[in-house]
C-alpha cells in the first residue's frame, strides 16, 4: 500500500507531467508540427542569457570539433520576422582568428539539444560575438513558413532581357555584367558570415576577375582544391558541424562555396544559417569538403578547404538557411573546352559540369572559360583565336558557330557564347534545357587585324547585266598590303540610277543587316530565337563584303518577306490601322571573299547604272 504522501507525490509528479507537456505542446513552433521534437530542440523560451553552450564546426585536419560559447542573450525581432541567439566564444581558438567564412552553418547546442546555428557577427568586434539562426526558422526552409519571405522568388530569379528588339549580344554581356542579382549579406547591424569560394585551376587573374563580380554578393574567393576523398580512402559524409560545399562548376576546373551542416534529419540537410543566394527554390550541386586549416586573418580569418564528392542536391535557398537532399541529382551541363595554346606542348581539354542555374551558369562559364584559355599566362599583344562552339539543347535544334578574333581577348568568344547561353536559359517563351557546351579554341600569338586602304572600280558607269571589277587593297601591321579582284554583275532588271556600294568587313556588314532585316534577328517564340542568334553567330570575320543596295520592292509582314508583291497590294498591306508590322522590303546584292584577316573599317563606292 502506497502511504498518503506518497500518492500525493506521485500525483504532483503526473500533474508536472503534464504541465510539461502541455508546455512542449504549446510552444511547438508554428508549421513545424511533427517535426519539432522538444528533446532534439531547445525553443528560444527556454534561453536565458549566462547559459553555457558550444557549437560544432572543423577547423583543420582533427574534423568535426567541440567549441565552447556562451549565451548573452535572445533577441526578438532583430529583422521583420527574425530572431537571433547572441553567444559569446569562449574557446581560445574562436578568440585567435576572430569571425571564420565557413562557420556559417556551425551547430549551437544548449543544453545538450540544438538551438540554431551560427550565422553573422559584427566587423571589426574586438570580442568574438556571435549571432545564430533559431533551428525552428531553419527547419522551416523549404516549407513555405516566414523566414522563406526574404528571398528572392524562384520565378523572379532570371534576367530579365529586352526580347522586342534586334538581339544585341554585345548588350547582354553589359548587363550580364553588371545585372547579377545581389542580396543584402547583412542582418540588423551586423553582416552574415562571408561564405568562402573554392576555386581549383584558375590562375590569380582570373580568380582576381571572379572576386570582383562575386564580393557583393558576399562571397571570399580562395584558391583550394577538389576531389578525391578523406585520408585513409574513407567515404566523408555529411554530419552536424561537417562542412558543406556547393560545386557550382565541378571536374577538371572547379568553383564551389562552402559552408557547414547545421542539422541532418534522415536524407535531409540544413545548413549555412543564412542564405546562399537568396533565390527560393533551386537545384544544385551539394557535396563533401574537407577543411585543410584555418587562415587566420585580420580582416576575415578563413576556412580552407576542398570540394570532395557531390551526394546530393540543394532544393531551398532562403533567408534562413539552405535545404537539400542526400542521394538527389541536379542538374548540370556537360562542359568541355579544348585548348591548343602555342606556348603549350600539348592540347588540354577540360571536362566539367557546369551548374543549370539560369542565373548563375553564365556568369561561372565566363570564368571556367577564361581559366582554361588564359592557364600558361595573358595572351601576348598581337594574338589571333580560332574557335568552334557547340551548344546542345534537348528536343530542340542545336547552335553551333565558329569565328576568329584578333586583338580582343577573350571577348569576342565570351559576348558570343555567354550571351547565347543568358538568353536561351532566361528566355521568356520556354525553359530551355541545355545538355552540353563544347568549345574548341586555338590561340596563335600573331595579329590579323587589317583595315582598307584602297577600293576602287573599274568603271563606275555601267549597264544593266553588264560586270563590273572592284579592287580592294587590304592593308595590316604585320603583313602589309595585299590586293584583291572581285568581280560584280548587274542585275539585268536594275533601273538606271546610283546606287552605293558598299565594301567592309564583319562589323558593319552585321550593322547593315540589322538596319535593312532588323526582324531576322528578332525572336517571338523559342525557335525563332535560335534561328536568330543562329543568323547573328554565323557571320565570319575573317571575309570581305560587297553590299549593292537596290531599290526596294514588296513588303515584309513581321518576318514573311513578300519581295516580288505587285505594288497595289504593297499598298493594301502598308495600310497604317493593320496590327501587324508590315515593313517596306530591302533588296540588294550581296557577295564576300575570304581574306585570312580581320576588316575593321569600310568603304563606300558608287554605281551609276545607265539606260
Amino acid at each position: 500500500m502506497l502511504k498518503i504522501w506518497q500518492k500525493f507525490l506521485l500525483l504532483g509528479f503526473g500533474i508536472s507531467m503534464a504541465l510539461t507537456g502541455s508546455l512542449y505542446a504549446a510552444d511547438e513552433p508554428e508549421g513545424l508540427e511533427g517535426i519539432w521534437d522538444p528533446a532534439r530542440y531547445i525553443g528560444l523560451d527556454e534561453i536565458r542569457p549566462g547559459m553555457e553552450a558550444y557549437c560544432l564546426t572543423e577547423y583543420g585536419a582533427a574534423g568535426i570539433e567541440r567549441f565552447g560559447l556562451k549565451v548573452v542573450d535572445v533577441v526578438r525581432n532583430m529583422e521583420p520576422g527574425r530572431d537571433a541567439i547572441m553567444v559569446e566564444g569562449t574557446d581560445e581558438r574562436f578568440v585567435h582568428t576572430g569571425p571564420v567564412a565557413g562557420c556559417s552553418g556551425s551547430p549551437v547546442y544548449i543544453d545538450g539539444r540544438l538551438a540554431g546555428a551560427l550565422a553573422f557577427t559584427w566587423p571589426y568586434a574586438e570580442d568574438p560575438l556571435y549571432g545564430a539562426t533559431p533551428i525552428a526558422e531553419m527547419l522551416r526552409v523549404g516549407r513555405g513558413g516566414r523566414a522563406s519571405g526574404s528571398g528572392i522568388d524562384a520565378a523572379q530569379a532570371a534576367f530579365a532581357f529586352d526580347f522586342t528588339g534586334p538581339i544585341d549580344l554585345a548588350e547582354i554581356d553589359r548587363q550580364l555584367r553588371s545585372g547579377v542579382v545581389k542580396t543584402s549579406r547583412s542582418f540588423g547591424s551586423a553582416n552574415y558570415l562571408p561564405c568562402p569560394m573554392i576555386t581549383s585551376g584558375l590562375p590569380a587573374e582570373v580568380r582576381e576577375q571572379l572576386r570582383a563580380e562575386v564580393e557583393p554578393s558576399g562571397f571570399m574567393v580562395v584558391a583550394g582544391g577538389g576531389g578525391g576523398n578523406a585520408e585513409g580512402g574513407q567515404k566523408l559524409r555529411l554530419a552536424p558541424g561537417s562542412s558543406l560545399a556547393v560545386p557550382i562548376v565541378s571536374g577538371d576546373i572547379i568553383i564551389g562555396t562552402y559552408g557547414t551542416v547545421t542539422e541532418v534529419v534522415g536524407d535531409k540537410v540544413y545548413g549555412f544559417g543564412h542564405s546562399l543566394l537568396g533565390y527560393g527554390q533551386v537545384d544544385l550541386p551539394m557535396a563533401t569538403a574537407k577543411v585543410h586549416t584555418v587562415v587566420s586573418n585580420t580582416v576575415s580569418s578563413f576556412k580552407l578547404a576542398s570540394v570532395v564528392e557531390t551526394i546530393g542536391a540543394l532544393t531551398f535557398d532562403e533567408a534562413a538557411g539552405i535545404y537539400g537532399t542526400i542521394g538527389a541529382k541536379a542538374k548540370t551541363i556537360r562542359l568541355t573546352i579544348q585548348v591548343d595554346r602555342f606556348n603549350d606542348t600539348e592540347k588540354r581539354l577540360y571536362n566539367c559540369r557546369l551548374t543549370h542555374n539560369r542565373l548563375l551558369a553564365p556568369s561561372y562559364l565566363r570564368a571556367t572559360l577564361a581559366g582554361a584559355a588564359l592557364y600558361l599566362g595573358n595572351f601576348p599583344p598581337d594574338h589571333t583565336l580560332e574557335y568552334k562552339v557547340a551548344i546542345g539543347i534537348k528536343d530542340a535544334e542545336s547552335i553551333t558557330f565558329e569565328n576568329i578574333s584578333t586583338g580582343f581577348g577573350l571577348n569576342e568568344i565570351i559576348i558570343e557564347s555567354i550571351s547565347t547561353i543568358a538568353l536561351l536559359m532566361n528566355n521568356p517563351y520556354e525553359r530551355v534545357d541545355i545538355e552540353s557546351i563544347d568549345f574548341d579554341i586555338r590561340i596563335m600569338p600573331k595579329s590579323i587585324v587589317s583595315h582598307i586602304w584602297s577600293a576602287d572600280l573599274s568603271d563606275s558607269q555601267v549597264k544593266a547585266g553588264q560586270s563590273v571589277e572592284i579592287g580592294v587593297i587590304i592593308e595590316s601591321v604585320l603583313a602589309g598590303r595585299k590586293k584583291y579582284r572581285h568581280k560584280l554583275t548587274i542585275p539585268e532588271d536594275l533601273v538606271p540610277g546610283k546606287y552605293e556600294l558598299t565594301v567592309c568587313g564583319k562589323r558593319d556588314y552585321e550593322r547593315f543587316l540589322l538596319k535593312v532585316v532588323p526582324y531576322r534577328f528578332i525572336a517571338q517564340n523559342l525557335p525563332q530565337l535560335i534561328d536568330a542568334l543562329n543568323d547573328s553567330l554565323q557571320i565570319d570575320r575573317d571575309r570581305l563584303y560587297f553590299l549593292l543596295a537596290l531599290p526596294p520592292g514588296g513588303v515584309t509582314v513581321e518576318k514573311a518577306e513578300l519581295p516580288d508583291l505587285p505594288a497595289t497590294k504593297t499598298l493594301i498591306l502598308r495600310d497604317t490601322k493593320r496590327t501587324l508590322r508590315i515593313l517596306p522590303h530591302s533588296h540588294w546584292l550581296e557577295q564576300s571573299l575570304e581574306t585570312g584577316t580581320v576588316v575593321i573599317d569600310k568603304k563606300v563606292l558608287h554605281i551609276t547604272v545607265e539606260k
